[in-house]
């Protein structure tokens, strides 16, 4: 099953847009302003979905050039493009991600072919699975780790950094206290917290308590 690699799953959508007009504007117009409006980091909507390691969305209405001699490929419609990279199964992650995001998700896919059939979770995963094409390339080098993990192994890589530098050329005895505090005070078997925030791009909005 060329789109999975392990416990990473790599998911590929494109879905064929409508050709009417919203409002005197194009459909792709529409959509992409919808795109450009979306909360980004950790107040994004997707940073809320259960083991999604990222996602892309952007509109495909042409292509370029490929190759020598070089020949002009048309599409036949304009799509949506969906590309995200996760952990675990597909179908679990689906429920997931329109329990998280049904009105972001309604918002964006609006315009696409048959998504006005999309009405819970259940036909929400036969629309995408309809759109979807095998993936052999994955978009990031994430590990098979579950989300959790990964964020606590983020998390405990910049805090213990952070404790390296505070504490250079401190004595043996002193420097054991402050890691036994410090380890106390990250809890690294304790993945519910403190631990990295999905999303985060700074340190100052990266923690999150238990």
């Amino acid at each position: 099953m060329p789109n999975q690699a392990g416990d990473a799953y790599a998911l590929t959508t494109i879905c064929p847009l409508e050709n009417d007009a919203h409002q005197d504007r194009s459909v792709a117009t529409v959509i992409r302003q919808r795109l450009k409006d979306l909360p980004l980091h950790e107040h994004s909507p997707f940073a809320r979905v259960p083991n999604l390691y990222l996602c892309r969305l952007f509109v495909l209405d042409e292509l370029t050039y490929q190759g020598s001699p070089a020949r002009l490929d048309r599409l036949r419609s304009k799509y949506l493009v969906f590309v995200c990279d996760l952990h675990g199964p597909l179908d679990p992650f689906l429920a997931g991600l329109w329990d998280n995001a049904k009105e972001t998700l309604a918002s964006i896919f609006a315009f696409c072919v048959g998504f006005k059939d999309v009405r819970d979770g259940r036909t929400f995963a036969a629309f995408i699975e309809k759109c979807q094409l095998t993936t052999t390339f994955y978009f990031n080098g994430s590990t098979d780790a579950p989300l959790a993990e990964q964020l606590k192994a983020l998390y405990l890589k910049q805090e213990f950094a952070k404790f390296a530098m505070d504490h250079q050329g401190e004595k043996a005895d002193a420097l054991q206290r402050a890691f036994a505090d410090f380890v106390k005070r990250v809890e690294p078997s304790n993945l519910a917290g403190p631990t990295w925030r999905a999303g985060a791009s700074t340190l100052d909005a990266a923690e999150v308590r238990a």
